[in-house]
């Protein structure tokens, strides 16, 4: 009988988490500012990895960037496998760094911004900048410079700002998540 509350428990986190992030980038895509897109998408990634676990973080952080473009605002289907690791390093990152007990939780939660915001930054672009835009897409200039713009330095500003949001709310939601647990 406990396995099966765990499963329904991670399900309905999981659930959770996965409707934030449809209602957030759906609240902001018509502002037409990855910024705030994204940094709320690194934020829930974050919490969902710290407060339900790696499995959660992870399914929350595969299913993102292809709910992105299902509404309309992902890039196309062949950058959506590069989004998904890259935000797996965030969440891998945030859930082998942040709950190390060796530190005191704010210095593991730094850490893991920093490492974490860097790791996914460099493997977008990467992946993306350097890689798929010029030998995959081979876009036109002007569409190529904007696809690499989104994937440059933005996503080491989004990942941060996710980070540093994360960071301030974790004590009173990993309080919340423990005590219902």
């Amino acid at each position: 009988m406990k396995q099966n509350n765990r499963t329904v428990l991670w399900i309905t986190r999981t659930a959770v988490f996965i409707a934030l992030l449809i209602v957030a980038q759906l609240a902001t895509a018509s502002l037409g500012n990855t910024l705030i897109t994204g940094s709320l998408v690194n934020l829930i990634l974050i919490v969902a990895v710290m407060t339900s676990g790696l499995a959660c973080g992870s399914t929350a952080a595969v299913i993102s960037p292809v709910l992105a473009r299902l509404i309309g605002i992902g890039p196309s289907w062949i950058l959506i496998p590069f989004i998904m690791v890259g935000n797996f390093i965030l969440v891998l990152i945030w859930h082998l760094i942040g709950n190390r007990k060796t530190a005191p939780r704010i210095v593991s939660y730094i850490i893991a911004l920093i490492i974490g915001a860097v790791a996914k930054f460099l493997f977008l672009y990467i992946g993306i900048v350097k890689i798929a835009v010029p030998f995959i897409l081979k876009l036109p200039a002007k569409k190529a410079a904007v696809i690499s713009a989104s994937f440059s330095f933005p996503q080491l500003i989004t990942a941060s700002i996710g980070g540093v949001l994360a960071i301030i709310i974790l004590p009173v939601l990993k309080k919340a998540f423990s005590e219902h647990n």
